[in-house]
């Protein structure tokens, strides 16, 4: 039975009234007001998500240093965004998965999206295994390390995931279907990601829905876990406003028919998909719409 990821969180912040300035982000806002966090999250378990994604994304002590913060600070936010996570879930089945995004999110330059960070192996296990360590201590009921976009720092993760004892999620980024963002392959990827103990699935986030398809079929070539998808809305992101271009997407659940007969395990939304989007993606595993309607 296919699983319901949530969808973008600051999205959903967005839409019940965050606003984001600085560099932290979504993390600016579990700062400043975790209950918007924890609402944001539960809309996301009311609409019927499956498992709920933290707000860490962004958290590292490098990054809470460089705004004059302290590394005890980081590490207290990131287990902050677990508790605020169990919260929103009480009295629900949903579980919660402990974000751990790319080195470049700190970076604030768009290298998230190129893999080029100009930082060794060494390096970045180190940044990423210290963030790990806390986020495991907090108890999520997994890690999900998630836009990733380039082979060294997928093997620094799989080596600091490999320690320890819990499911894991890892999610790829590309842009075109074929390759890592950073232009490493994909293939490459994820054969070295395949001896993470209790690995749960393989994903590909903050993609386009166009070339879904192609990196689920890529995937299943060469590996037998289960696959995650969870795509941006579609269309063209505008880093100046801040904004996206619509015209001529089609609604994510409109791509679930083609998705569906991939046997993809789970499904969600990533930048530009709300509360709203995930009810309906919601709606249609729960119909069965994807095998006998004509609406999508």
């Amino acid at each position: 039975m296919t699983q319901l990821l949530d969808g973008g969180l600051s999205t959903e912040l967005e839409r019940i009234g965050a606003r984001f300035d600085g560099t932290l982000w979504t993390g600016r806002t579990l700062l400043d007001d975790p209950a918007l966090i924890e609402q944001a999250h539960r809309n996301f378990v009311e609409a019927g998500a499956d498992i709920i994604i933290t707000s860490s994304y962004q958290l590292s002590r490098q990054g809470f240093t460089a705004i004059g913060l302290s590394e005890d600070d980081a590490d207290a936010a990131l287990r902050c965004s677990v508790e605020i996570a169990r919260r929103a879930t009480a009295n629900s089945n949903t579980r919660v998965a402990a974000s751990i995004g790319p080195y470049g999110a700190i970076l604030h330059d768009g290298s998230e999206y190129r893999g080029d960070y100009g930082v060794n192996r060494e390096a970045l296990y180190r940044f990423h295994a210290e963030r790990i360590a806390i986020l495991n201590e907090a108890a999520p009921d997994l890690l999900l390390a998630e836009t990733i976009p380039d082979f060294v720092e997928t093997q620094a993760l799989a080596r600091a995931l490999g320690e320890v004892d819990r499911p894991i999620g890892f999610s790829f980024n590309s842009s075109d279907g074929t390759t890592l963002c950073s232009g490493a392959s994909l293939v490459e990827a994820i054969e070295t990601i395949q001896g993470i103990p209790h690995l749960e699935f393989i994903g590909f986030n903050c993609v386009a829905p166009e070339i879904v398809s192609d990196l689920v079929t890529a995937a299943r070539a060469i590996s037998s876990t289960p696959i995650a998808i969870y795509p941006n809305k579609g269309g063209l992101w505008d880093p100046h406003t801040g904004n996206w271009s619509d015209q001529g997407t089609r609604p994510l659940e409109d791509w679930w028919r083609e998705w569906s007969m991939l046997g993809i395990e789970y499904i969600g939304g990533c930048c530009g998909t709300d509360a709203e989007t995930i009810s309906t993606l919601r709606h249609h595993l729960d119909s069965g719409d994807s095998k006998n309607s004509s609406s999508i």
